[in-house]
């Protein structure tokens, strides 16, 4: 039985990673696995639990053939429905080539599906936490907003600048021929989900007024809808909530250096 519309499966983040990897590698890919055929790999992955069916599988790279290809092959007629999940994986892995990709692949695979014969391989810190990115809405939303802003009126011929590294409330600006505008983006997983702002992001708002958006990018699951909310304050009811955390560091003494 085929899933509900918007209902992710359960094993999303790898079918992603093995339909992306296809439509850009195929053959090259399937050959650094270690397989003759598709089919085979194909077999393998069912044998892994990754999928029940074969469908499933051929049915995800489908849906990235187009995207990455460029051209009418497999779900063409989905338009961009699915172009959030090839940005988001091309910002973490489009860098590799078939065989480095094979590797990646491989070790997710060993770590999360192993088979009963092999011994369970643990992840390196940093595909650990490439693959942990697969799982949370806010990069992939800031991607969505990045290539998407210039189709709304508001931002039409500005330029975007990254303050993500700086912190200070807000993600980007957009600055246009005689103003500027600060965005704040937030994913929301399904086309419901409340939002939150920090006490930064917050200071920001009630400072920048009319010139500070929040950037709602909801519907993550099924198709991303992005809502912009300028002067997020005057309209967006907010209950304050504190937390208190502890944190730890470990100082040395006064060294030479």
């Amino acid at each position: 039985m085929n899933k509900p519309s918007g209902v992710k499966h359960d094993n999303y983040e790898i079918l992603n990673l093995v339909g992306y990897g296809l439509a850009k590698f195929e053959k090259p890919l399937i050959s650094a696995l270690g397989f003759p055929t598709k089919s085979a790999l194909y077999l393998h992955l069912i044998q892994r639990g990754v999928s029940k069916t074969v469908g499933t599988l051929k049915n995800r790279q489908d849906l990235f053939n187009p995207l990455v290809r460029g051209n009418r092959t497999g779900w063409w007629q989905n338009g961009d429905r699915y172009l959030h999940r090839k940005l988001l994986l091309d910002s973490l892995f489009g860098g590799l080539d078939a065989p480095s990709y094979a590797a990646m692949l491989n070790n997710y695979l060993s770590a999360y599906f192993p088979l009963a014969t092999e011994a369970t391989t643990p992840l390196s810190p940093i595909l650990t936490s490439r693959f942990r990115q697969l799982q949370e809405t806010g990069r992939e939303a800031e991607l969505i907003f990045m290539n998407s802003y210039q189709n709304f009126e508001q931002f039409s011929g500005g330029t975007l600048e990254d303050a993500r590294l700086f912190g200070d409330g807000y993600d980007f600006q957009v600055t246009l021929a005689r103003s500027f505008m600060l965005v704040d983006v937030k994913g929301v997983r399904t086309n419901q989900g409340g939002v939150r702002l920090t006490e930064k992001e917050y200071a920001k708002a009630s400072e920048y007024k009319q010139v500070y958006c929040l950037a709602v990018v909801s519907n993550l699951v099924k198709a991303p809808r992005i809502t912009l909310i300028f002067n997020p304050l005057s309209s967006v009811s907010l209950l304050k909530q504190q937390v208190c955390t502890e944190e730890t560091f470990y100082t040395s003494p006064s060294l030479p250096w």
